[in-house]
């Protein structure tokens, strides 16, 4: 099996220390290299030709942010995962950092009581990332040197897409969303193309943690249409609106007078997520029935799949982000190879399908 070559990019040598020696536990990762800023990550990666770049934010010379712009302004398209602070401050940045070209985040331990734990604690958040955002299908060949031409190895096998066939048209009372990695920026073009508020409520459920989400919503409320909001207790469903789920809260409907409400819980994460997108969306066929219109985006993971069964059983529609535009298939993709998806569509014609969808009942033409 090909291993995937990492470069780490912090001023810390503690920090550097710490992500090597977790990325090192597992055989299918190699550390090829580290560097102490951004500017230095230039010349390496130019050097090493990484699969993969791990990302600190605040660094003398140049930062974070600058390295991301001048590496994707260069042509680099290899996935940057940057390592932030669980602040306001952290969570501002890592979102400047995907809007220049991060691919994924993970935070930094805190109040963590030993390196063991610290340890524990890297490796499990950014070893499946890694290995999803560039995956090795058994037998591949080696990675060429770095001066040799870079051929992409062969996706693995996947189950064949198969559509259902279009519901009956009838009214669609909300939309409910899901995504994950990738999802931010996903969401953030979604949003922009929706230019007129929709005449239903959107539920939205990003995996992000605690003031991540916050600062999302109120990104995602200055483009588009749209107001968008992070959700909080009790909130009744109002058209015109997006909700989105606060981190480390499951966020549910429950029947009102006006149509629904918000509910927000600490209950076990579900797939590993909280808030979880098949909480959300089971919940919202409970009120709604099959008068909903579903989308999946980017995503690592299936959370999402098995309540989209309930949903399109109830007679709901289903759109579902393409793989080529999906910086992870994974949420999308048990969709749509669930044969739980009416349409697979590119991030680009999304935002107009669902305003068809809500426009025609559930048509999507």
């Amino acid at each position: 099996m090909a291993r995937i070559r990492v470069l780490v990019v912090d001023d810390s040598v503690v920090v550097r220390r710490l992500v090597t020696d977790a990325l090192s536990s597992d055989p299918v990762i190699d550390v090829v290299g580290v560097a102490a800023n951004g500017q230095i990550a230039q010349t390496k990666v130019g050097q090493l030709a990484p699969d993969l770049v791990t990302m600190d934010i605040e660094m003398p010379v140049m930062d974070g942010i600058d390295a991301v712009r001048t590496l994707r302004g260069a042509g680099h398209r290899m996935p940057i995962i940057m390592f932030s602070t669980l602040t306001e401050r952290g969570a501002t940045a890592t979102l400047d950092a995907l809007s220049a070209g991060a691919t994924d985040y993970v935070t930094k331990p805190a109040n963590v009581g030993s390196v063991t734990e610290s340890l524990q604690r890297v490796a499990s958040e950014l070893i499946p990332r890694i290995k999803a955002l560039v995956p090795r299908p058994a037998g591949a060949p080696e990675r060429p040197g770095a001066g040799a031409p870079r051929t992409a190895p062969a996706p693995p096998a996947r189950r064949a897409v198969v559509l259902r066939p279009r519901p009956e048209v009838r009214k669609v009372r909300a939309v409910v969303v899901g995504s994950s990695t990738g999802g931010p920026e996903a969401l953030s073009h979604v949003m922009r193309g929706i230019t007129a508020p929709l005449p239903v409520p959107v539920v939205v459920v990003q995996h992000m943690p605690p003031v991540f989400t916050r600062q999302l919503a109120a990104r995602l409320d200055r483009l588009g249409g749209s107001t968008v909001v992070e959700a909080t207790a009790g909130q009744d469903l109002r058209p015109g609106t997006v909700y989105i789920a606060p981190g480390d809260l499951h966020l549910t409907l429950e029947p009102s007078a006006s149509g629904a409400r918000t509910v927000l819980t600490q209950g076990l994460p579900v797939n590993f997520c909280r808030p979880s997108v098949d909480v959300m969306f089971r919940s919202a066929v409970k009120v709604f029935g099959g008068d909903l219109l579903g989308v999946m985006l980017t995503g690592m993971g299936s959370d999402g799949r098995a309540a989209t069964e309930d949903l399109v059983l109830a007679g709901g529609t289903m759109l579902v982000q393409d793989e080529p535009t999906s910086v992870v298939w994974g949420m999308p993709g048990a969709v749509a190879t669930g044969g739980l998806a009416h349409a697979v569509l590119p991030l680009d014609e999304m935002a107009a399908a669902m305003v068809r969808g809500v426009e025609a009942g559930v048509t999507v033409r």
